[in-house]
Formats: structure tokens, sequence, C-alpha cells
């Protein structure tokens, strides 16, 4: 796996939630201007985000998902969050990958894949993700990593609430038959 300077990466717990709820609330309200209303990342989005992982991180076993979680002297650089058995012709589901923006192009990202990988690998899954078909950097950094697009879908609106969608917006299944190439990159 490569390696990246000054950041330790661990397995998460609970104790973890806060913290990756804000990274993930601000990665949203970077990233998904436009597909996600500005009301719900201007408003309740870090409230949804903690509720989720507060929930996710209280129930979560090594036998049903994995996550990872990367920090330097400063704290959260990034995480991923694999969900073993979700689909039975894709595999294990990466579904959340988020980096600090500052921490950007550091490698970090890679790392996380590469754990990502990792774990699927060590179950004998395939690993697949879903990205907003708007989200171009993203899908460059997966289209880098090895990944296929092999499928697009219309998207739900976060926690089921139709108002946090501006309009109709699609996602792509990003997939990796053997996520032993996540190893290498």
């Amino acid at each position: 796996m490569p390696q990246v300077q000054g950041v330790r990466f661990r397995i998460a717990g609970a104790a973890d939630a806060i913290a990756i709820a804000a990274l993930h609330a601000d990665s949203w309200r970077r990233h998904y201007r436009g597909v996600y209303s500005d009301g719900f990342l201007d408003g309740d989005i870090g409230e949804d985000r903690r509720r989720v992982w507060c929930a996710r991180l209280a129930v979560a076993t090594r036998e049903t998902a994995h996550t990872v979680v990367a920090e330097d002297d400063d704290g959260l650089v990034g995480f991923t969050h694999v969900v073993f058995d979700a689909d039975p012709e894709w595999g294990a589901l990466l579904d959340n990958l988020h980096v600090r923006y500052a921490s950007k192009r550091q490698g970090v990202g890679s790392k996380l894949m590469a754990h990502s990988g990792q774990a699927a690998r060590d179950r004998g899954a395939a690993l697949y993700l879903w990205v907003l078909e708007a989200n171009l950097n993203a899908r460059a950094f997966y289209e880098a990593c090895g990944g296929t697009c092999v499928e697009r879908a219309g998207i739900d609106p976060p926690g089921g609430v139709p108002d946090r969608l501006t309009g109709t917006h699609h996602k792509l299944r990003i997939a990796w038959p053997d996520p032993g190439v996540l190893l290498k990159v």
C-alpha cells in the first residue's frame, strides 16, 4: 500500500463519528453544490451527517462494515466506509470516501482506496461505489484507480427528503471486479 508521510490510518470506532460527520458535511458542501439544495447544504446537513455516522458506527462490526480513518497531528484527514455484502452481483459497497480539502492530492485518497480494496479482497468480494455524475474530479480519481463505469442511475435525495435535491441528477456505478488492483494505486 502507498505511504503518506505524517498520516496514520486506523479502524474507526464510535468515538470518531462526530469528526467523520463534520468532514463528510464539509465535503458535500464543497462538491455537491448544484445537485443538493443550498438550503440543505447550508442548513441541517451537519446534524443529518451526525445522525447517520453515530448510528453507523454504533452498530457496525468488522463482519458487516469496514471504516478507516486517516489522521495527522491536526486531526481527521480522511475516511472511508465499506459495507460488506451490499450487493449480490457487485459485492462490497465503498459507501464513502472523503478527504479533508487541504489534504487532497497528497496520496490520502489512494491509501484509503487501498484499505478499502484490501478489506473487500479479504472477504473475497468485488468492490463498487456510486459517484455523482457531476462530480468530475472524483470520477477522474476513481478511473485513475482502475475503476470502470458499469451503470448510470438517478440519485435518491439524502435522507429521502425530495427538497434536498435540485432537479434531476444521476449517479454512476464504478466497479472493481478485482479490488486487488487498488493495492497498487
